[in-house]
C-alpha cells in the first residue's frame, strides 16, 4: 500500500508524509464507503443483508490494507520453530488409542473447501464434481470416506461445505443423491467481496448483479474467509450446541486429507489448560514445493510464511530445502470455542494477500485475499504435526489425476492409498503437455490409463496417444515434434525409454 501514497506524494515535505498519507487513507475509506452503499441500494431483501455482512467483512479488510506498510515480516525476526512446536506424526501415532473411538468422533466436524471451479482443468461447474476415480468425483469420496467412518463406529460426523457464489447452486443440486447416505451434509458461503479498481482503489462493479456488464467484478475472497463465513452463517453455534468441539479443515481436492484418528485422540486427549486450539499438518518438502508456505517462530508465536510474505532479496532463501524443510497442506485441525472466541474479540489475524487480475476487457484490478492457515498465530497452544506424505495428494492438473486414477493406488471406503505392489512408496513425477491440459483431451488419448507401477518419470509432449494396457516403468519421455503424432500400440511396455517423434523408441 506504501507504494500507491509514494506515487501521490512526491514534492510533499518529508516532515507532512505522514499527516499526508493519512489524510489519502481516509479520503480513500470515505469514498470506498460511499460505493459500498450506492452498490447495497440496487440490492433488495435478503440480498442485501447478506451483501451487508460480507460489505462489512470487506471494510475491515480495506481499512487493514490501507495501513499496511512495506514486507508483512521482518526477515531477521524468523526462526526455526522450537522443536516441541512440530511433533513428528510417528511421536503422535505411538500413543494408544481408547477402546472407543466414538466419544472423540462425535466431536468432530468435516469442513471442505468447495470454493473452486474446474476451469483449470477445462471443466465447467465446481471442481469436486469432476471424476476422479471409478465415476467417483471428488464429492463422492468425500461423501463415502465420512459415511464409512459414522457406519463404523456408530457416529454423527457431519460434512460441512464452504461454497462459493460461483460453485453453491451447482453444489447444492447435487447434494440430493446423498439424501439416504449416512452423512448430514451442511453448507455455508463465503464471501462475495468487490475487484476494485487498482489505480482508483474504488470497486468497478456498477450494482449489485452478478451477470452482464459485472459478471467478472466480484471474487470470493480466499479461504481465509472461512472463520467469518462460518460464524456469520449461524452454523459454527449450531454445531457447538450440538457438542461438536473441533473442525478437520482441507481442500476438497487433496485426496490425502482424511480424517486421523492419531490427530484427532492427540487433540481431544489434551488437559484442559494446555488444549490445543489449532494444528496444521506439514511435510517434508520436495523441489516440487518450494513454493509451499512453510512455518516459523516469529515474535515468539508460531507463524505461517508464505512466499508473497517474502521479501525479494529472500526469495531463493525461501525456496531452500535445507532452511526450510516443510511445507503447509493445508490440513488443519481448528477449535470450533476458539474460533467463536477470536470472531467475537474481532482478534483473528491473517496477513492481506493482495492478488493482481486483469478482466477480460483489459482493465487492471486487484483483490483482498486471506489463507486459513494464517490465523494460527492468534490461536493458543498451536501445532504443527509432520505428517507422512500420503496425507498430501492434491489434484491441481491433468497431471495429477492420471496418477490418482491409475493402479498405483487402491480405493477403498473413498480413501486411496498407495498400492502394496508398489515397491518403493514415493509418487511418481509426471508432467503431461499442453494437449492433455483439458480433462476432455486427456480422457480422448488414453484408451486405459497405463500400468504405473514401477514408473519413476512420465513427461509426454506433443500429439500423443495410447492404446490399452500400455506399462510404463523407470523414466520414460515421449515427444511429438511439431506436426507429428505418436501412437502409442496396445500392450507396449516402455522401460526407460525416450520415443521421439520420428517413431523410434532409443534407449534413454
Amino acid at each position: 500500500m506504501a507504494c500507491y501514497f509514494e506515487g501521490l506524494s512526491k514534492g510533499v515535505p518529508n516532515g507532512g508524509m505522514a499527516q499526508f498519507q493519512e489524510v489519502m487513507r481516509q479520503q480513500l475509506e470515505t469514498s470506498m464507503h460511499a460505493e459500498l452503499e450506492k452498490l447495497l441500494d440496487t440490492a433488495t431483501g435478503v440480498d442485501k443483508e447478506v451483501s451487508r455482512k460480507d460489505f462489512d467483512g470487506f471494510k475491515k479488510l480495506f481499512h487493514r490494507f490501507l495501513q499496511v506498510k512495506g514486507p508483512s515480516v521482518d526477515w531477521p525476526k524468523i526462526h526455526r520453530p522450537p522443536e516441541d512446536s512440530i511433533q513428528p506424526y510417528d511421536k503422535i501415532a505411538a500413543r494408544p488409542l481408547p477402546d472407543s473411538l466414538a466419544d472423540s468422533l462425535n466431536k468432530l466436524v468435516v469442513v471442505k473447501l468447495n470454493g473452486g471451479l474446474g476451469t483449470s482443468m477445462g471443466c465447467k461447474g465446481p471442481k469436486s464434481l469432476i471424476s476422479v476415480r471409478n465415476e467417483n468425483t471428488f464429492l463422492d469420496l468425500t461423501v463415502q470416506q465420512i459415511e464409512h467412518l459414522n457406519k463404523k463406529y456408530n457416529t454423527d460426523v457431519p460434512l460441512v461445505l464452504m461454497n462459493s457464489f460461483n460453485t453453491d447452486e451447482d453444489t447444492k443440486k447435487i447434494l440430493q443423491k446423498y439424501t439416504h447416505h449416512r452423512v448430514k451434509i451442511h453448507t455455508f458461503n463465503q464471501s462475495r467481496y468487490p475487484r476494485i479498481n487498482k489505480e482508483s482503489l474504488l470497486p468497478v462493479a456498477t450494482d449489485i448483479g452478478m451477470t452482464g456488464e459485472n459478471a467478472d467484478v466480484w471474487y470470493p475472497p480466499g479461504h481465509g474467509d472461512i472463520y467469518a463465513s462460518f460464524y456469520n452463517s449461524g452454523l459454527l453455534d449450531q454445531l457447538i450446541t450440538e457438542g461438536k468441539e473441533y473442525i478437520f479443515v482441507s481442500n476438497i481436492d487433496n485426496l490425502g486429507a482424511t480424517v486421523d484418528l492419531n490427530i484427532l485422540h492427540h487433540l481431544v486427549s489434551q488437559p484442559n489448560g494446555k488444549r490445543c486450539e489449532f494444528i496444521m499438518e506439514v511435510t517434508d518438502k520436495t523441489r516440487a514445493d518450494v513454493k509451499g508456505g512453510t512455518l516459523i517462530q516469529y515474535d515468539n508465536k508460531l507463524r505461517l510464511l508464505e512466499i508473497a510474505q517474502v521479501p525479494k532479496a529472500h526469495v531463493d532463501e525461501f525456496k531452500s530445502v535445507t532452511k526450510f524443510k516443510i511445507f503447509n497442506t493445508n490440513n488443519l485441525w481448528i477449535s470450533l470455542g476458539a474460533i467463536k472466541r477470536l470472531q467475537e474479540q474481532n482478534a483473528m489475524d491473517m496477513e492481506i494477500i493482495v492478488n493482481p487480475k486483469t478482466l477480460d476487457g483489459g482493465q487492471n484490478v486487484i483483490q483482498l485475499e486471506t489463507a486459513v492457515g494464517a490465523a494460527i498465530k492468534s490461536f493458543d497452544n498451536a501445532l504443527g504435526i509432520n505428517v507422512p506424505r500420503s496425507r498430501f495428494l492434491p489434484v491441481k492438473t491433468v497431471s495429477d489425476l492420471l496418477l490418482v486414477m491409475s493402479n498405483l493406488y487402491s480405493l477403498e471406503a473413498g480413501s486411496l492409498t498407495m498400492s502394496q505392489k508398489r515397491e518403493f512408496p514415493t509418487t511418481p513425477h509426471v508432467k503431461l503437455g499442453s494437449s492433455f491440459t483439458k480433462v476432455q483431451e486427456y480422457q480422448t488419448r488414453f484408451e486405459s490409463i497405463p500400468d504405473m507401477l514401477e514408473l519413476d518419470h512420465l513427461t509426454v509432449s506433443g500429439d500423443v496417444t495410447f492404446g490399452k494396457q500400455v506399462s510404463l516403468k523407470g523414466t520414460v519421455i515421449i515427444i511429438a515434434n511439431h506436426g507429428d503424432r505418436i501412437d502409442i500400440p496396445a500392450g507396449t511396455i516402455l522401460e526407460n525409454k525416450i520415443v521421439s517423434g520420428n517413431l523410434r523408441i532409443l534407449d534413454h
